[in-house]
């Protein structure tokens, strides 16, 4: 496949990207840990569709929606189920077709790359070792040493660490927590179609782009960003 070349000048220097459903093909994987974690406590057990509803939230927001019946003093013992279920299984997701090329390619380009997801610190540091990104990204925050989304306090640490402004900044993801982050920063956002969310509910923030696979994630960045 030709790449697209990029020959404008750079319109953001920050990019953040969602991990779960944006990068990392994992959404189906954890709306499954999050069921079987309801079941192993003995809550009533969300469909797939509000079980990934929750995805890119931080822990203690996720369980509230997903297991609202479920008594506060019980999420560690529900937590401690869902991790139980993902860390056996997250051997078998990988990146989507096309992240590393994508990654790389804006790296040559000199963007800031950095992400900015729900995921805890433990979760993502086990998922950048296992695919070799330690060199990709510039930084990161995760929910469980900042803000959850969509509270804008992960992505304005990340500029504030680079000294970009919220106009130089664009953060990319599957979830309307990530487009309601970017607009509470301040910063422009895409969305991508193939992730947890309902591509429709996008269509009520100011958006630059939808991406429907990373292919035409890859091209809209490469004119675009």
């Amino acid at each position: 496949m030709t790449r697209p070349v990029a020959t404008h000048p750079r319109q953001f220097d920050l990019i953040a990207f969602d991990w779960d459903g944006t990068l990392f093909d994992s959404t189906a994987l954890i709306a499954r840990c999050i069921q079987a974690a309801c079941a192993d406590v003995g809550v009533a057990v969300p469909s797939a569709k509000d079980a990934s509803y929750v995805i890119g939230m931080g822990l203690a927001e996720a369980l509230k929606h997903a297991a609202p019946d479920l008594p506060r003093e019980r999420y560690r013992e529900m937590a401690d189920r869902y991790r139980h279920h993902y860390f056996a299984k997250q051997h078998e997701v990988v990146l989507f077709d096309g992240t590393l090329d994508m990654l790389r390619a804006l790296k040559r380009r000199n963007h800031v790359l950095t992400v900015a997801t729900g995921k805890s610190r433990r979760g993502l540091d086990e998922a950048l070792g296992n695919f070799d990104l330690k060199g990709v990204f510039d930084a990161s925050r995760t929910a469980d040493e900042t803000a959850s989304k969509p509270d804008p306090m992960m992505l304005l640490e990340l500029m504030a660490e680079f000294g970009v402004q919220p106009q130089r900044t664009l953060m990319i993801g599957d979830t309307t927590h990530d487009l309601q982050l970017a607009l509470n920063a301040g910063a422009a956002s895409v969305g991508v179609s193939y992730g947890a969310h309902d591509p429709a509910a996008f269509d009520a923030f100011p958006t630059l782009h939808v991406a429907h696979s990373v292919i035409d994630l890859d091209a809209w960045l490469a004119k675009h960003a």
